[in-house]
């Protein structure tokens, strides 16, 4: 929200108090005056006029996971457990997964509370790619390479797949990159070649790479330099 819409909505200040605040600099959002009134505030930010503390912000919180199988990547399931089960941190249900993975897919997970951070990790219009470790049932053929950089039709969504890299691993084990997240896009673009996807490991989205020193189920904070990197 902007910051001159952010003080416009307190009941004390007319939209006349709020550009005079900002002209005389009287403002201050996470330590910094501020004058501009497009000025972003977030639901984390400190924002004070004068000495007066107006929001005092909450910390923004970011979680790496290994996500072991058999677990639901959602707040809550009523038969399995899920991913924040396996966090022991206070407040979980304001936290909010980035980029959920099938019950027996395993790997890198994010979980923050920061949503505006997470939709540049997520969305496709970042292409920030997503990159996994995929074993089949059959062997992959240099054909599939091609059609996965081409795109694949999906008639459910009547769409076209945006490119994706693939490398050949073994005979029937690769990694792939893509930079969607449809829904199983993985297991169905394989479907494509009637070959059956038997193991699933998310190694990385954009710059953030699954901590080998984690083990399923474990999980530990993002550090501030990943958290920038996104």
């Amino acid at each position: 929200m902007r910051i001159d819409r952010f003080l416009s909505n307190l009941p004390r200040f007319n939209r006349k108090q709020v550009r005079l605040l900002l002209v005389e600099r009287r403002v201050v959002v996470d330590g910094v005056t501020v004058s501009d009134p497009h000025h972003e505030v977030r639901v984390f930010s400190q924002v004070r006029v004068d000495d007066e503390v107006l929001q005092t912000g909450k910390p923004a919180r970011y979680f790496m996971l290994h996500k072991p199988q058999g677990c639901v990547s959602a707040t809550s399931d009523p038969q399995h457990p899920t991913v924040l089960d396996l966090l022991d941190e206070p407040d979980k249900d304001e936290l909010h997964i980035a980029g959920r993975l099938d019950f027996n897919t395993t790997g890198l997970m994010i979980i923050t509370n920061d949503g505006q951070w997470s939709r540049r990790l997520t969305q496709p219009q970042t292409k920030l790619p997503k990159v996994y470790w995929v074993e089949t049932e059959q062997g992959i053929g240099p054909e599939y390479a091609l059609a996965f950089r081409a795109g694949l039709y999906f008639a459910f969504e009547d769409l076209t797949t945006q490119p994706a890299e693939l490398q050949l691993l073994g005979p029937t084990t690769a990694r792939l990159s893509i930079i969607e997240g449809r829904y199983h896009q993985v297991k169905r673009m394989f479907g494509h070649f009637n070959n059956k996807v038997i193991g699933l490991h998310r190694e990385r989205m954009g710059p953030l790479m699954l901590d080998t020193a984690l083990a399923p189920g474990e999980y530990r904070a993002l550090t501030d330099e990943e958290i920038r990197q996104v």
